[in-house]
C-alpha cells in the first residue's frame, strides 16, 4: 500500500528529477548514473521517476540482454528477484502505458530507450541500455536518458541466449534505485 500512494503522491508532483541512480548486483556490480531527458520525453520520464521514487524498480532484473546491443529491465509486474521469472518481460506497472514522444536523439552507446510492444503507444515501465549504437531504433523507440557513469557496469551485466537474449538462470538486478535532483 505505501508504494502505491508514494506513486500516486509523486505521480501528481511536477517532474523535478534529473536523473536515477542504480544500484546494479549480480555478474555486475556497481552503480549506474543516468540523466534523463525531461525536455525530450517528459511523460515518459515522470512515470519512470514516480516508478522509482515507489521503490517499484527495487530488486527488478534485467531480464533480456543481448550482446552488442542492449540491457532491458524495468517489469515491475514480473521480473522481481524472488518471483518465478519465467514471465519476466511480459509486464508493466499499475500506471497506464504512455503514448510515444518519438525524438531525433539517436540510440548511441549508453543511451536509454523505453521498451514497448508493437503499438508504439505501449511504453510503460520497462528500458533498456544501449551497448553499442543501434541507429535502426531511431524514431522508433523513446529515448529517455543517457548512462553518463556506470557503463562499465552496464558491459558487465549477465547477458542472456538465443535471439531474444532471454538471461537463463540467475539475473543480474537493480537493488535499489533512486531518483536525483
Amino acid at each position: 500500500m505505501y508504494k502505491l500512494a508514494a506513486l500516486l503522491a509523486f505521480a501528481a508532483s511536477p517532474a523535478l528529477a534529473t536523473g536515477l541512480e542504480i544500484d546494479v548486483t549480480g555478474e555486475a556490480n556497481g552503480t549506474l548514473v543516468i540523466d534523463l531527458y525531461e525536455d525530450v520525453a517528459p511523460l515518459h520520464v515522470e512515470q519512470i521517476t514516480a516508478i522509482a521514487a515507489a521503490g517499484s524498480y527495487d530488486g527488478v532484473v534485467f531480464h533480456r540482454v543481448i550482446d552488442g546491443f542492449m540491457a532491458q529491465t524495468g517489469d515491475v509486474e514480473n521480473g522481481v528477484m524472488g518471483m518465478d521469472l519465467s514471465r519476466a518481460g511480459t509486464g508493466g506497472s499499475e500506471f497506464p502505458d504512455i503514448p510515444a514522444e518519438f525524438s531525433d536523439v539517436p540510440f548511441e552507446r549508453g543511451v536509454i530507450g523505453m521498451a514497448r510492444a508493437q503499438n508504439p503507444n505501449s511504453a510503460n515501465s520497462q528500458f533498456f541500455i544501449m551497448f553499442e549504437p543501434g541507429y535502426f531504433l531511431n524514431g522508433q523507440y523513446t529515448v529517455v536518458g543517457e548512462v553518463v557513469e556506470g557503463m562499465d557496469v552496464v558491459d558487465a551485466i549477465k547477458r542472456g541466449t538465443g535471439a531474444n537474449g532471454a538471461v537463463i538462470g540467475q539475473p543480474d538486478m537493480m537493488a535499489a534505485v533512486r531518483v536525483t535532483e
